[in-house]
């Protein structure tokens, strides 16, 4: 419902609110998309078993009340605060009639109430969902992930039918499950809805499918469990802020909230829409469509729009007003990129030397692109350091464009040698790695259509310059950094703006709150070199993969 526009005062502010992996963030953001300041807090993990993950939606909620309230706006006039915005991971979060916590584990705790969205506990199920081959698969690249919420549902079913199943009455994405406590509106978003529940606009909900995997007790009630109304992202929800929430929140009651946003979308929107006139980059004075918008932290996503649907094998989508309302995204994406290269270095037996060296200098990452600089003798060579030791990134399975849950990693090149100098290798292996799985993805989204010339990245990983250096190297396109570093707290907080209704669209939004900050070009003369090196050749369950980057 759309709210009575106010006035814009001389100073006013949107709030965003970023739910991560492992901390809720939050900034407060001006209307040009500077950050005046930004807070951050841990959350729980929790491992009740092997690939199960979970969380507490009553924990998240506070720690966003607590970065919001304790933090990020004090000092600030409530009334300069014209709309806030929520982006969250795609877990799924469980509640009861009464919108209390349902446990997600055989005798688990009542609070642990979140299938996090890395939990791969439903692989046999998103494997049966697949051989089923429903229609609406071709929108998901042909493969339903474990990541995605209609295997999990059918985990619960077919797992806790006589316990949280049956007590459950409420089924939210959790960027949606944030929109309502603080709206009290069940309305969801068409990003949550469309890239995770196989929702599609404008037809809605497919009867069938639901009934063919054995969920088809969702769609009583007009499917009131998992959401019957939608709207696009940064479209205004209820009446804003209930008073229950801006309590919470320290925020005025009736303050716009903006529909949310999956945090890698967030991203996308924080970073894809900048004006890059004066850089001289090959997307400017072409369509938003040239353009890539990478987030990269724990996991990574690929996000790229179209004016039409195009149809990416192994990747996620056409999804139609997912991130950009109006226009058609395909993600791709690795299920473990930062977690990747935390598990390569933490797990080597260099690492308490590495942690003792870096603690006298630097963090352990900035300390290890040093030394690499100082092993290669120049920044142009360290690429070629990598000539004999190459790594499979699929550790927690592909995502895309293979589209294969039950993919493992591998390395290749390794010796009974453990200094210092190989744990620098097996890291530098581990980003090259991924930076050839982004060239993967791109390749693939390019042989179906979409004309990418320019990486936009965002996230933890794009402060990593050895990182953005090598996907330069290995895409062979320049790399567009935000000016802002957290550029998902400026997404969420575009959303707020949109509500707020001091921007028209998320369009012109972005142009006015996403800036650039930094670009980076390819390294050609030594990535042309790396490529012929690279090539990879891996035989996995009887089908070659090949990897020719």
């Amino acid at each position: 419902m759309l709210q009575q526009h106010r006035p814009v005062p001389p100073q006013c502010y949107y709030v965003g609110v970023d739910v991560g992996t492992a901390s809720v963030r939050a900034a407060l953001v001006t209307r040009d998309g500077q950050l005046r300041c930004t807070a951050e807090e841990p959350i729980s993990i929790w491992e009740p078993q092997a690939d199960h993950y979970v969380q507490s939606s009553s924990e998240i909620w506070d720690r966003c009340c607590t970065v919001v309230k304790v933090q990020v706006t004090q000092g600030v006039e409530k009334s300069q605060v014209r709309g806030i915005g929520f982006d969250a991971t795609c877990s799924l979060v469980v509640l009861d009639q009464n919108f209390h916590p349902v446990p997600v584990n055989q005798n688990g705790e009542r609070q642990r109430n979140v299938v996090m969205w890395m939990d791969h506990r439903a692989a046999e199920q998103a494997a049966r969902i697949t051989s089923a081959g429903h229609r609406v698969l071709r929108r998901v690249g042909g493969v339903m992930s474990p990541e995605m919420q209609p295997p999990k549902l059918l985990w619960l079913k077919e797992n806790l039918r006589e316990s949280s199943w049956k007590e459950a009455a409420h089924f939210f994405d959790l960027p949606d499950f944030l929109s309502w406590k603080a709206t009290n509106s069940l309305t969801r978003s068409l990003c949550t809805l469309v890239c995770k529940w196989t929702y599609c606009p404008p037809d809605g909900w497919d009867d069938s499918f639901w009934t063919a995997i054995g969920l088809e007790d969702l769609l009583q009630n007009n499917y009131s469990k998992i959401g019957s109304l939608t709207c696009p992202p940064g479209t205004s929800l209820g009446q804003g802020l209930t008073q229950e929430a801006a309590a919470d929140l320290g925020l005025d009651p009736g303050t716009a909230v903006g529909a949310s946003l999956i945090d890698a979308h967030a991203g996308g929107l924080g970073v894809i829409g900048a004006d890059v006139r004066g850089f001289h980059l090959p997307c400017e004075d072409q369509p938003i469509t040239s353009r890539m918008a990478m987030i990269c932290g724990t996991s990574s996503c690929h996000m790229a729009i179209s004016q039409q649907p195009l149809f990416v094998p192994g990747v996620w989508g056409p999804y139609l007003s997912a991130m950009v309302p109006g226009m058609w995204l395909n993600e791709g994406g690795q299920s473990a990129t930062g977690r990747l290269i935390d598990h390569m270095v933490k797990g080597h037996a260099a690492y308490t030397q590495l942690q003792e060296q870096a603690q006298q200098r630097s963090n352990i990452y900035t300390f290890l692109n040093t030394h690499l600089c100082s092993m290669a003798k120049a920044d142009s060579a360290v690429d070629l350091l990598g000539s004999s030791l190459h790594l499979w990134p699929d550790f927690h399975g592909n995502r895309s464009p293979l589209a294969d849950p039950t993919l493992k990693g591998m390395v290749i090149g390794l010796s009974l040698s453990q200094t210092l100098d190989d744990l620098a290798l097996l890291y530098l292996a581990t980003v090259q790695a991924l930076a050839l799985g982004t060239r993967h993805i791109l390749e693939a989204m390019r042989e179906t259509g979409h004309d990418i010339t320019t990486l936009f990245l965002c996230g933890g990983l794009s402060k990593n310059p050895l990182f953005v250096q090598i996907h330069a190297n290995a895409t062979g396109l320049p790399v567009v950094l935000p000016d802002q570093t957290e550029a998902v707290l400026v997404g969420a907080a575009v959303l707020g703006a949109c509500a707020s209704q001091d921007y028209s669209t998320i369009q012109e939004a972005m142009e006015k709150m996403a800036k650039v900050g930094k670009v980076v070009h390819c390294g050609l003369k030594v990535v042309i070199k790396v490529i012929v090196i690279l090539a990879l050749t891996i035989q996995m369950d009887n089908k070659c993969v090949h990897l020719h980057c």
